[in-house]
C-alpha cells in the first residue's frame, strides 16, 4: 500500500526568518514526515496566489495533508483551496500575527509546530466569506483595513513594524458612517471574527468559537483619544468586550454598506472591493485543520 503524501507549502517572505532558516525547517519537516509514514514534498511560493494554486493541485491529486509554513496570508491562500474537501490544513505559524494559530493554541515554535502539523489529528472548523472572499480568522472594515493596507506597504514585516504602523495610522484616521443591516452607524472599525483575535494575542472577540456556526460582529464606536490606553489594554487582556465602546453580537451574516467602494482586510491582507456593499456570512464546518 502506497504511503500518503504530505505537501509542505513555504512562503519565503513570511515573517522575519531567513530563507536559510526556513530551509532548515523544511529539512526537519521532511524527516519528521517520513518517520510518521508520509511521502513528503516541499514547495516554495513564488508569487501571490501561488499557495492557492499548489493547494488546489494537492486536492486534485488526492493529497490529504497540506502544511503551510508562513503567515495568515499564506494560510488563507492555501485554506481557501481546501474548503469542503478531505484535505486537512497544517499550520506552522511564522508570520507577523498568526491569529488563527494562536486562537487554536498551536505551537509558535516552528519545530514544535511542524511536529504538530505532521502528527496531529484533523478537526472541523467554520470559515467566513465576505462577498466572494474566504476568511478564517477575521475580516474588517474601517481602521483594521486601513492599518492592513499601510502595513502591506512596509518593506520590513514583523511585530515591531506592525506596532509602529498602527501607531502612525491612528493619528490620521477618521471614523466613517456605514449602514449595518440597513441601520446607519458611525464606526471606528467593524470586525467580523471567526477566530477571536487579529494576531499577536490582540483579542477583538474574546468569546469567539471557530466551530459554533456563528461569526462575532464587533462594532467599535468612535472614542476619545484619552481612551486609547485602556482600549489597548483591554484588547491584549481579552476584556475588550467589556468596553462601552464595543458592541459585539453573534450572527450568521451581516450586510455592510459604505459611501464608496469598501477597503477591507481578509485575514490581515488588504483588498479594495469594486462595490460599496459587503455581505459577510459564516460557512459552517467547512475546513479540516490539524490540531
Amino acid at each position: 500500500m502506497a504511503q500518503p503524501t504530505l505537501l509542505a507549502i513555504v512562503n519565503p517572505l513570511s515573517g522575519t526568518a531567513s530563507v536559510q532558516k526556513k530551509q532548515q525547517w523544511i529539512e526537519f519537516l521532511l524527516k519528521i514526515a517520513v518517520d510518521a509514514g508520509f511521502t513528503p514534498e516541499a514547495r516554495f511560493t513564488t508569487h501571490p496566489g501561488h499557495a492557492t494554486e499548489l493547494a488546489t493541485e494537492a486536492v486534485r491529486q488526492g493529497i490529504r495533508r497540506v502544511v503551510i509554513i508562513g503567515g495568515d496570508g499564506t494560510m488563507n491562500e492555501a485554506a481557501r483551496a481546501l474548503l469542503n474537501t478531505q484535505t486537512a490544513l497544517g499550520i506552522v505559524p511564522v508570520g507577523s500575527g498568526n491569529g488563527l494559530a494562536r486562537h487554536l493554541q498551536l505551537p509558535l515554535n516552528p519545530k514544535k509546530a511542524i511536529e504538530r502539523a505532521v502528527q496531529g489529528r484533523p478537526v472541523v472548523i467554520d470559515s467566513g466569506r465576505i462577498n466572494e472572499h474566504a476568511f478564517f480568522c477575521t475580516t474588517g472594515i474601517g481602521f483594521d483595513a486601513h492599518v492592513a493596507r499601510e502595513f502591506a506597504r512596509q518593506p520590513i514585516r514583523g511585530l515591531p513594524t506592525y506596532i509602529r504602523t498602527t501607531y502612525r495610522a491612528f493619528w490620521n484616521y477618521q471614523p466613517a458612517t456605514y449602514e449595518i443591516d440597513g441601520k446607519p452607524q458611525s464606526l471606528f472599525s467593524l470586525t467580523v471574527a471567526n477566530a477571536g483575535q487579529f494576531g499577536n494575542n490582540a483579542w477583538i472577540a474574546p468569546r469567539a468559537n471557530v466551530a459554533d456556526g456563528l461569526l462575532d460582529v464587533c462594532l467599535l464606536k468612535p472614542f476619545p483619544r484619552s481612551a486609547v490606553g485602556l482600549l489597548a489594554w483591554r484588547l491584549f487582556n481579552k476584556t475588550l468586550d467589556q468596553s462601552n465602546y464595543l458592541t459585539l453580537r453573534p450572527a450568521r451574516s451581516v450586510v455592510v454598506k459604505g459611501a464608496e467602494p469598501l477597503l477591507i482586510h481578509v485575514d490581515g491582507e488588504p483588498l479594495l472591493l469594486d462595490t460599496d456593499m459587503a455581505t459577510v456570512q459564516v460557512v459552517p464546518s467547512s475546513l479540516l485543520v490539524i490540531r
